[in-house]
């Protein structure tokens, strides 16, 4: 998989300090995007699931996959996410799709099997509002994957700090 580089001990990806993957690749090209230097597939470098490990575990922060999108190459990414959750991380995905796409989309929807809170959906400019937690516009919602997938409705992440 392509990764235009790893963050150790962000707090902007999510609660506490994480580890932030900033994917290589992205269809969604939002206006306004903070990160459009990562819309190119074929930018950063190519790094295996054993590789981003290493970087994860010296680290030792729970993780977020960003970037780019890191449903674009969904394939790639599921060896990772599924890697990720097999050693007992946290693990918050952003991405442009929305939920209810992904839930469509076959090759999609197995990646949240590995997700803990999904952030959904394009960055809306005139959405934009920067007073909220963890994603830039109000559109974006923060999913609760462990509670929304078996009831089959939106749960939304709620940690009691907002």
């Amino acid at each position: 998989m392509r990764v235009i580089r790893i963050v150790e001990g962000t707090s902007v990806d999510g609660p506490g300090l994480r580890t932030a993957i900033y994917f290589a690749g992205c269809s969604h090209h939002c206006v306004g995007c903070h990160n459009p230097s990562t819309w190119d597939p074929a930018g950063g470098e190519e790094m295996s699931v054993s590789d981003i490990m290493s970087r994860v575990e010296e680290a030792g922060f729970n993780v977020t996959l960003t970037g780019g999108d890191p449903l674009y190459d969904a394939e790639n990414t599921l060896p990772l996410a599924s890697e990720l959750k097999r050693r007992g991380y946290n693990v918050w995905c952003y991405t442009g799709y929305t939920y209810e796409h992904i839930l469509r989309d076959g090759n999609l929807r197995r990646l949240l099997d590995f997700i803990d809170v999904l952030v959904d959906g394009p960055f809306i400019l005139a959405r934009r509002d920067i007073k909220l937690r963890f994603r830039g516009s109000d559109n974006q919602r923060l999913i609760y994957l462990p509670a929304s997938l078996p009831a089959g409705t939106v749960k939304i992440f709620d940690d009691g700090n907002d």
